[in-house]
């Protein structure tokens, strides 16, 4: 049986263990983009940037974004052709290593090289993660596991920061970053574990993708986390013992990493990369260099990087904006020009590569496509919710607190995976097209129904039903759009064909929230240059009254207005297309 081959869920411990494992891992690193979020000032403070310097760390941020779209069709392609459990295995790896040299750093580059890591290794889990539910269900019976992977994703919203708070209530920021490492390894040696259900591209040799697992590579890995875990944790019973608080003094210099302990995890780390690289039969390490550079060469790594380099331009034009002052960064043009330079080359060598990133006549169902398209527009009506909520909420009722007016978005953020899971399920029973339409239209009730709160709206309970009413409908959408486009492409590109989808999204999230913020942003103008002056409606040398405070609420209230309903009316159209393009096989 060939990668990509579809079978009915098979018994086996490790099998009936695998999905829930790489659902806890897409779930995990998920949460983690939330987390960061929280802990943004403490760690620009750790690499010496003061608030006022937030301007410079956003790359922290935009580095993970980076490294989780430009990369993911490359990685959705060898998934396809090695296998999803190696995907899977080395996302969590590069994940875990990631925030080992994120946690490690004290200046901004290491750290930007740190998040761009765990960006990477995020963005496989989720692409090898559809794919093998593809790989375990039919057709007809992936609605449910589906509706679950997009469910567990969308939780991660809400558990990051939770977890996020718990960590810095007892630790620093580098805590978190010493937990992922942690979870990181035990989730990769569980999938590890466990094997490939289906099938493997054995680049090795058969039979060596089970049971044959590298125990010095395991142990050193083990070493790596444990002692990482221990540097950035500092127990204080183990610092203030007489014995092992001689591991944590400093042997050479200062700083943490000098320490022995420090020292022991760095050299455990060395030793292990030499070890995936040496290793051979009959005992292979989590991540097997030589048949990935063999898997690699199988596929168009000019195409990759090409598109790569399409999506990293849209991505640094959109993402390293400020969206208050323009919608495009100060060298968003620069940036969009190379990615169509980029795409334009890509293009060509899609059409002269003997084998194609993107197989020729892949997206060409129209259900193929659509699902892309249909991804798209959800990102940016999506991003409106997820932005302009809680900004709403700083201009009316909570001006006074980021936590009160971000707690808003919580009544949105729970109904998401319940729409997931919901979603997943009436794709059992209903065409994928049908339910899609019907969650964006619902998605857009609830936008139109916040484009008219007033200032007050969120003094009263009436206001979480709109918010309820569009997270389920948000999260009705995905799990149809992610069966449409598995059931309508061959089953030898699934992976690429998830990586796809999720690139659209992320896209049009980037795109939506600086578009549409800049039509809000016309409005606010637009609304504040009607105002009367100051000094007509506070009188001459008094400075800023209440009642101006009032009419430039107004101005600001507009402003969002704007923005739902833009998203609404971008929702509309998502729903339409989906009732138009997407479908679901009944094999």
């Amino acid at each position: 049986m060939t990668v990509g081959a579809t079978a009915d869920v098979t018994t086996g411990r490790g099998q009936r263990r695998l999905l829930p494992l790489a659902a806890i891992a897409v779930a995990f690193a998920a949460a983690d983009t939330y987390v960061v979020v929280l802990a943004l000032p403490d760690m620009m403070a750790g690499v010496g940037l003061s608030i006022e310097q937030l301007q410079q760390a956003t790359p922290i941020i935009s580095a993970f974004l980076l490294g989780y779209v430009a990369m993911l069709p490359l990685i959705g392609s060898i998934a396809d052709r090695r296998g999803r459990v190696p995907v899977l295995v080395a996302g969590l790896v590069l994940f875990s290593l990631g925030s080992l040299l994120t946690a490690l750093a004290y200046g901004l580059g290491p750290m930007i090289l740190g998040r761009a890591l765990q960006g990477v290794g995020g963005g496989a889990l989720v692409p090898a993660t559809l794919a093998l539910v593809a790989d375990l269900y039919p057709a007809q019976r992936r609605g449910v596991p589906l509706g679950i992977v997009s469910a567990v994703q969308e939780a991660g919203s809400l558990l990051g920061p939770l977890a996020g708070a718990i960590v810095l209530a007892v630790a620093d920021w580098r805590a978190i970053f010493g937990v992922n490492l942690v979870v990181g390894v035990v989730l990769a040696l569980a999938l590890r574990r466990c094997g490939d259900p289906v099938a493997e591209v054995r680049v090795a040799g058969p039979g060596v993708t089970r049971g044959h697992a590298d125990p010095y590579g395991v142990l050193l890995l083990l070493l790596t986390a444990v002692s990482g875990a221990l540097v950035l944790l500092q127990p204080t019973a183990m610092m203030r013992d007489l014995t092992w608080g001689q591991l944590f003094i400093p042997a050479v210099g200062s700083g943490r990493w000098t320490t022995p302990l420090g020292l022991a995890c760095l050299a455990a780390l060395a030793l292990y990369l030499v070890r995936c690289a040496l290793a051979r039969a009959p005992r292979w390490p989590l991540i097997d260099v030589r048949g990935w550079t063999a898997s690699a060469r199988e596929v168009d790594l000019p195409g990759a990087l090409l598109l790569a380099v399409a999506l990293a331009g849209v991505i640094l034009a959109f993402a390293t904006a400020d969206p208050q002052v323009a919608a495009m960064a100060p060298r968003g043009w620069l940036y969009l020009g190379i990615a169509a330079f980029a795409l334009t080359a890509f293009a060509l060598r899609q059409r002269t590569a003997a084998r194609p990133l993107i197989p020729r006549g892949a997206l060409r169902p129209r259900a193929a496509w659509g699902s892309v398209a249909v991804s798209l527009l959800i990102g940016v009506a999506l991003v409106a919710a997820l932005i302009d909520v809680p900004l709403f909420a700083r201009t009316t009722v909570y001006a006074d607190s980021q936590v009160k007016a971000a707690l808003v978005l919580v009544r949105f953020l729970v109904a998401l995976p319940v729409g997931a899971v919901l979603g997943g399920w009436l794709t059992r029973r209903l065409p994928a097209g049908v339910i899609a339409a019907a969650g964006l239209l619902l998605a857009a009730a609830g936008l139109a129904w916040m484009a008219r709160w007033d200032v007050d709206a969120l003094r009263h309970g009436t206001a979480t039903l709109p918010l309820l009413l569009a997270g389920l409908g948000f999260g009705l959408v995905l799990a149809p759009v992610n069966a449409s486009i598995l059931a309508s492409t061959d089953a030898a590109i699934h992976g690429l064909a998830s990586s796809l989808v999720v690139v659209a999204r992320m896209v049009g999230m980037l795109v939506g929230i600086s578009t549409l913020t800049t039509l809000g942003l016309r409005h606010y103008y637009a609304a504040q240059a009607d105002l009367p002056p100051m000094t007509s409606v506070c009188g001459a040398g008094q400075g800023l009254c209440d009642a101006y405070r009032d009419l430039l609420q107004g101005a600001g209230i507009a402003q969002e207005h704007t923005v739902f309903g833009w998203a609404a009316v971008v929702a509309v159209a998502g729903a339409l297309l989906a009732l138009g393009v997407l479908h679901q096989q009944r094999d």
